[in-house]
């Protein structure tokens, strides 16, 4: 173990006063969200967060998988310092600015397919979907979507409608946006047809694409309406799912016989997160429309839908939002790609996420209650169940375990129903995934587990 590396060291048992004082302060101000960890942080670098009480932890969930080059990168700081004192501000849907072009052309070189694009910014994932519904239903005519059950696309209105992991994010909400099927996602691990996808992905595929064939498009939604396919590479709110290796080639072979559209949701798959810049890349297909944000401004809200030209709207004021590519956050995204070419941070995720699930696959090994070890990349997660057999989620255990690694100085996020993300910085070392996994192994034998 280097001995160079800075680790965590919790000195007060969090949360501690302030952070208490700060916690309940916020729950009488704030609105209510989701509010998973009673963490209050006071500054961060790279991996490494101090909190209020002077407790130092492991980020091993990067604000929701957006700080891929970890805490205050100084390259982006620079960038995003040098942009606010030339101008912070200049509505790029009015007007001109260099920053925001420069994004665009970026974006339009790395995402995948040889076609002419073009690009929308906005300032989050959801809006990213928003503009992706637009696009489809403005230059398609057609006014249905089909998207996947354990999809998270966001919680405005319209990317709501095709969300369909948790009945919480729905409640009282409805009716959302009319106009959307949901049909399940092929999870080898747990499926309505008790496929063991890891050994037979080929039955797996095809009982998705039969379904959506001879049952959905067949019986009740028209192909002729349908304009688009929304789906995540791998589900990431879901429970990071990865799918069988062929399934979006499969479902493009169909969705191209009826002419409708594939949109790619890599918001948080994206970024060079699951060893290759955009998680549809270890699945050999390129997506009509691909939706972004999360890392792509290190830290700076930015979403941006990048789509095939001939889909554009062409008439001014059709979709437009005020700060869309803030050139600020637009300075951000140019440093952030910047790095992640410079310092081979794709590449390091590949490299450093196949040590990462080599250790958690120990993990699973040592203890009964994690069912399975599944993701790509640096984009991992394990499943904790009742019983092996059954896969029954143990959601309360899950939380258990999590925050009992909180306490312990790593932090981590859940999703689905009863899995743990582990989403560190791409440039992680391998020295700082043995600390986190020394961590987590004694957060399972502190509750006996």
């Amino acid at each position: 173990m280097s001995s160079e590396i800075a680790k965590p060291e919790i000195k007060v048992t969090p949360p501690g006063p302030k952070a208490r004082e700060i916690v309940g302060k916020s729950h009488s101000t704030l609105a209510t969200t989701t509010q998973w960890l009673p963490l209050v942080v006071k500054r961060a670098k790279g991996v490494i967060v101090e909190d209020v009480d002077g407790n130092i932890y492991y980020d091993f969930a990067v604000g929701v998988s957006v700080l891929n080059l970890g805490h205050s990168h100084p390259a982006v700081v620079e960038a995003i310092k040098r942009q606010a004192e030339l101008y912070t501000h200049f509505a790029g849907t009015d007007f001109y600015y260099e920053p925001m072009l420069k994004l665009g052309e970026k974006l339009r070189e790395i995402t995948p397919g040889d076609w002419g694009k073009k690009v929308y910014f906005g300032n989050s994932g959801a809006e990213a979907i928003e503009a992706a519904i637009k696009i489809l239903r403005w230059s398609t005519g057609r006014r249905m979507f089909i998207g996947f059950i354990g999809a998270f696309h966001g919680r405005t209105m319209g990317a709501l409608s095709l969300t369909a992991s948790k009945i919480v994010h729905k409640d009282r909400f409805f009716p959302t946006m009319p106009g959307v099927v949901h049909i399940p996602y092929p999870d080898p691990y747990r499926n309505p047809w008790n496929i063991d996808g890891y050994e037979e992905p080929e039955e797996l595929t095809k009982a998705v694409i039969n379904y959506l064939e001879h049952y959905v498009l067949e019986r009740f939604l028209p192909p002729s309406e349908v304009a688009g396919v929304f789906f995540e590479p791998i589900q990431g709110e879901g429970g990071y799912v990865v799918p069988p290796k062929n399934f979006f080639k499969e479902l493009k072979k169909l969705c191209d016989e009826h002419g409708i559209l594939l949109v790619d949701d890599e918001i948080q798959t994206g970024m060079g997160r699951t060893g290759k810049m955009w998680g549809i890349e270890h699945f050999g297909v390129e997506p009509d429309v691909i939706a972004v944000a999360k890392a792509l401004g290190g830290g700076i809200p930015i979403g941006a839908t990048i789509f095939r030209a001939e889909l554009d709207f062409g008439v001014e004021g059709a979709h437009a939002t005020t700060f869309g590519g803030n050139p600020v956050a637009c300075a951000a995204a140019l440093a952030v790609l910047e790095v992640i070419e410079r310092e081979k941070l794709v590449e390091n995720a590949a490299r450093i996420g196949e040590y990462l699930g080599k250790r958690l696959e120990e993990l699973r090994e040592k203890h009964e209650v994690i069912g399975d070890a599944r993701g790509i990349g640096l984009f991992r997660a394990i499943d904790i169940v009742k019983d092996r057999g059954t896969k029954e989620p143990h959601t309360e255990l899950r939380n258990e375990i999590a925050m009992e690694a909180f306490k312990k100085g790593l932090i981590l996020l859940p999703c689905g129903k009863s899995a743990i993300r582990v989403i560190p910085p791409l440039n992680v070392k391998t020295e700082e995934i043995d600390v986190a996994m020394e961590i987590l192994e004694e957060a399972f034998r502190t509750l006996s587990v």
